[in-house]
């Protein structure tokens, strides 16, 4: 999840046409992801209560991964690359409609003490926002951004009910809710400083991972936020475009 003030100041310099957001229709230029990928699992945790705000988030009306046609390519050729070391990619979260992002910013916003503590058991919800984890918009808007895992093959566990289970994002992978991947030494929206790419707080097992994945991803174009493990950001598509478009379930052709 890209969430930051910093990702708001970059995309306000955007050019003005860029905010105006198109709405219904999802765009030529993007894509599902199963039909570029379809080994990359998805698990997209914004189409399920299973998330820091405790509720599925609005424009959420399927758990499909959607990205522009050259994220989606590049995105599969790392998959490619990852299978012939018996490893491969899961998806929490691709393209994501401003509106969503726009819940994100009233729920840190609205005074309430609420939410899935798990996702951030040392900070005080009221000062997510000005910590930097959540901001106005985000570069997912633009199907360029995806957060996303390592995972072992073969696998079997696509989706993981963990809601109700499972201790702090921060705590060791036995006592944190299940996921069937690698062990990058917290859980995926892990709002926390042990979740920095190159944080020292996490075993140099963990953040060999988590160079493994910030290696082959960055070797097709993606770029890592360093505040995310996760989250990446393809850097091929110029001056991308914010869009509001709602997910919808995934039609064969």
């Amino acid at each position: 999840m890209r969430l930051t003030v910093v990702l708001a100041v970059l995309l306000f310099a955007l050019p003005s046409g860029a905010r105006d957001l198109p709405r219904n229709t999802m765009p030529k230029a993007f894509v599902y992801l199963r039909e570029v990928a379809p080994a990359i699992v998805q698990d997209i945790r914004y189409a399920t209560s299973n998330n820091f705000t405790g509720s599925t988030l609005p424009g959420y009306g399927a758990g499909e991964c959607i990205l522009r046609r050259d994220a989606a390519i590049a995105l599969a050729q790392v998959a490619q690359d990852l299978a012939r070391q018996n490893l491969g990619l899961k998806t929490y979260d691709c393209y994501r409609p401003e509106r969503a992002v726009r819940a994100m910013w009233r729920w840190a916003h609205d005074g309430a003490d609420d939410g899935d503590k798990r996702f951030y058991p040392h900070e005080d919800k009221l000062r997510l926002f000005t910590l930097g984890y959540i901001a106005a918009h985000s570069r997912h808007s633009t199907g360029t951004a995806v957060d996303l895992t390592l995972i072992a093959l073969p696998s079997h566990a696509a989706m993981v009910d963990s809601h109700a289970t499972g201790g702090p994002c921060t705590a060791p992978a036995p006592q944190r809710a299940p996921d069937n991947s690698l062990d990058m030494g917290t859980g995926f929206d892990c709002l926390d400083e042990k979740s920095y790419t190159r944080s020292s707080a996490v075993t140099p097992e963990q953040r060999r991972a988590r160079e493994q994945l910030r290696t082959v991803m960055t070797a097709h174009g993606f770029r890592n936020y360093f505040r995310e493990w996760w989250h990446y950001e393809f850097m091929g598509t110029r001056e991308p475009q914010l869009y509001d478009f709602p997910i919808s379930s995934f039609t064969p052709p």
